[in-house]
């Protein structure tokens, strides 16, 4: 007998107070794409270009792009601003409490694409990625301010000093259970002292809350 592994169907939907071709070329032009998607390491510029650029089939028309696994992403009118849809259709293999990488990935990086076109971060976005294991609580210790919620495993808030903080586990946040954590602090228009400084300063915080730390910045080598 042959099993066929299914992939979870999910549905990520991010609304955006900006226009649909303000979206749609945030979410296609790869200058625009560094300002929001994933985090800085040494290969986000060729996995920008094969995820955005070579495997995908655009339908500008429509304001719509695809990948072969079924999944894809579409800007669609919400008012005056947009609904960016992230999408992977099929048969519900998995239940919807199931973690799926990649969906999770959708939900924390359409906040920082949302943060990018409605706050208008000035300057060169720079990001610090802090990776390992923690309590999804503990997590939400490291910015004393109020957090929203995207789902049941991704968070965000901005920080005391503008910096977009997401944060996002393997299990749901209000989890009591130790577990893989992902936290991106994206920064915009920091010098090199003041970016050094704010690494510094999350990456001692970091290691006083998780075990088995990393701290990923530009030019680091792919943290899995």
């Amino acid at each position: 007998m042959t099993h066929e592994r299914r992939l979870k169907a999910y549905e990520v939907e991010m609304p955006i107070r900006a226009g649909r071709d303000r979206v749609w070329e945030a979410v296609t032009k790869p200058p625009v794409l560094h300002r929001w998607f994933g985090w800085d390491y040494v290969g986000l510029g060729a996995e920008i270009q094969q995820i955005f650029v070579k495997a995908v089939t655009k339908v500008a028309r429509e304001k719509r792009m695809g990948w072969a696994d079924g999944s894809y992403l579409e800007i669609v009118a919400d008012g005056a601003g947009s609904l960016v849809r992230a999408v992977r259709e099929g048969p519900a293999a998995t239940g919807p409490d199931h973690f799926d990488a990649i969906e999770e990935g959708w939900k924390a990086f359409l906040v920082q694409l949302r943060f990018l076109l409605e706050h208008h971060p000035p300057g060169v976005r720079r990001t610090i990625y802090l990776t390992g294991e923690s309590t999804g609580r503990e997590a939400l210790g490291l910015a004393d301010t109020d957090w929203q919620r995207v789902g049941a495993r991704v968070a965000w808030t901005v920080d005391p000093d503008g910096h977009l903080v997401v944060a996002a586990g393997n299990r749901p946040l209000d989890s009591a259970t130790t577990n893989a954590v992902q936290v991106i602090v994206s920064t915009y228009g920091l010098s090199d002292a003041e970016f050094a400084t704010c690494r510094d300063g999350w990456a001692k915080r970091w290691s006083a809350t998780a075990e088995n730390t990393k701290v990923t910045v530009a030019g680091s080598p792919d943290p899995a």
